[in-house]
């Protein structure tokens, strides 16, 4: 399978997080990309209605590339844990969602936390706490082309939360082999092996 060779220049990161287009333009630096995000843009976030991390990620990107005539690079990653049957999952966000009534609207990651926890707990002390975090980058192009890369990295989950690097679950997660949680690494080292960085090394094959 050919795949379309990214060129030089401007692509836009179809996100809104802020702690997700820096970990994306860290990971982009080498490549003579500029990475302009699509909040910069003032491109509008579309409504994440797929049912898999791929189909999420393919809305942002064309979004994003039908938005600014620009190749567009989109992430949906979320947390999978095993004994939830892999949720939070694609819905990993939507668990950060307050509500009106909680000071909202925003995310508050503290809470989507001891939501985990407390699934977990729900199941006793003996239950199995592993779980990976997984990353699928889309890649679109104006006239409709599109790549699409997977990357995982497995650990488990931890309590309380620890370290105040990272974002999202980071806290919580301590990968495989490690005795640090995400949160507490050196950005540079939880570079190295994130599921980011596993999705990243894949796209960067096939498309530089």
């Amino acid at each position: 399978m050919t795949h379309r060779k990214l060129q030089p220049g401007k692509l836009v990161i179809a996100s809104h997080n802020a702690g997700k287009v820096r970990e994306i333009r860290a990971l982009l630096a080498p490549f003579g990309i500029e990475p302009v995000s699509a909040g910069e843009l003032g491109l509008p976030e579309p409504e994440e209605t797929g049912t898999t991390f791929a189909e999420n990620a393919l809305l942002k990107a064309h979004a994003s590339a039908q938005g600014s005539g620009l190749p567009a690079l989109a992430d949906d990653s979320g947390l999978c844990v095993a004994a939830l049957g892999g949720a939070p999952g694609v819905y990993t966000a939507d668990w950060a969602e307050k509500e009106r009534f909680e000071g909202g609207p925003g995310r508050d990651w503290y809470m989507a936390m001891g939501k985990v926890e407390g699934k977990l707990a729900e199941l006793g002390p003996d239950t199995d706490r592993s779980a990976y975090f997984i990353c699928t980058l889309a890649l679109a192009w104006p006239d409709g082309h599109q790549e699409v890369f997977e990357g995982r990295v497995h650990g488990s989950l931890t309590w309380p939360p620890r370290g105040t690097l990272g974002f999202g679950y980071d806290p919580v997660f301590v990968p495989a082999g490690r005795t640090e949680t995400f949160a507490e690494l050196d950005p540079a080292e939880k570079h190295a092996m994130s599921h980011r960085a596993d999705a990243f090394h894949k796209l960067v094959e096939a498309v530089f």
